[in-house]
């Protein structure tokens, strides 16, 4: 049996509010009118379905709201390279002044890298990159986020046990260096086995049903899961606790989402990995100005990961 969760009302406002935005500046003819001297700035969003990515685009659209004399345009890829390949080159036709990219794909998506280049128009990348480097960077090392997860896993295991492994989007930066950091950890340790590993797709429901097979198939072999993201970690943690054995799984996601915060709060879920999306999000609007406005800056900017467990969660939960 499959769950289609609810959104949380925070997620649902949020998912609601940029859906008001997209509406607003769906017309073509209104987004490439502009008042002499307004700084347009482009921005695709990898998908608006994603609470995490929501979040993102929402701290995007709220920040370039402060900024005076700026237009901010944002279109929804919906995970879809080659419909997010249209938005840049829409926004090239518009003479954007400057875009932001959240990418769907790190190959699939540079062709849209290269428009933008070729247009002669400043691409900032935000939270995944693609093959050809942008203008800037605004994000977080996914290495750094796979590897403090299988170190909570290891430290928790104390450097023996079965893990599986869930992955985002093959394919995808996050999906690529996640994997990567949590082998590096795999190497460390050689008393942790990989149980089995495959992808979910960063979706919740895909991520239940994977887990409830390996249930079947595993029962008794592993110890922990590491999910990509939070979505998937709540859909593995649904599973184990439907079967009744969350109790001997140790499971760990990454993003720390509103929902992932409440259940380490509760003692469901174990542990997240913190990526600061307001952050990103406001970082790539301050990259995009800099670049729009020729002004010198550091072309990479990371912003570090951090691990939550119940011990520090309320440095993280919303404040009431």
């Amino acid at each position: 049996m499959r769950l289609t969760p609810r959104p949380v009302a925070g997620f649902f406002f949020i998912a609601c509010s940029l859906a008001g935005v997209l509406a607003l500046f769906t017309g073509c003819k209104k987004a490439s009118t502009r008042k002499e001297g307004e700084i347009l700035i482009g921005f695709s969003s990898r998908d608006l379905s994603a609470e995490y990515t929501a979040k993102l685009s929402e701290a995007v659209v709220d920040y370039a709201k402060t900024k005076p004399g700026v237009r901010l345009v944002m279109v929804d890829a919906q995970s879809d390279a080659q419909k997010q390949l249209s938005q840049i080159e829409n926004f090239i036709s518009q003479k954007a002044d400057v875009i932001i990219l959240n990418p769907c794909e790190l190959e699939a998506s540079t062709p849209a890298v290269d428009r933008a280049k070729a247009a002669d128009i400043p691409i900032v990348l935000v939270n995944q990159v693609t093959k050809s480097a942008g203008d800037a960077y605004i994000g977080s090392n996914d290495v750094d986020a796979g590897h403090i997860a299988m170190e909570a896993i290891a430290k928790q295991l104390g450097g023996k046990g079965g893990v599986l492994m869930i992955h985002g989007i093959m394919g995808t930066s996050a999906q690529l260096q996640r994997e990567a950091g949590a082998r590096e950890v795999f190497a460390k340790y050689p008393g942790l086995k990989l149980v089995d590993h495959q992808t979910a797709a960063w979706d919740r429901a895909k991520a239940m049903s994977l887990t409830e097979n390996w249930i079947q198939a595993h029962r008794g072999k592993f110890q922990a899961i590491f999910a990509h993201n939070d979505e998937m970690a709540m859909g593995a943690l649904l599973a184990l606790e439907r079967a009744g054995i969350k109790k001997e799984v140790y499971v760990i996601g990454i993003d720390a989402i509103a929902q992932a915060l409440t259940a380490v709060n509760e003692g469901r879920l174990d542990a997240t990995v913190f990526q600061d999306a307001v952050g990103q999000g406001q970082g790539a609007v301050d990259a995009a100005l800099r670049l729009a406005r020729k002004q010198p800056g550091a072309k990479e900017n990371y912003i570090p990961f951090r691990l939550v467990t119940r011990d520090n969660v309320g440095e993280f939960l919303p404040k009431k």
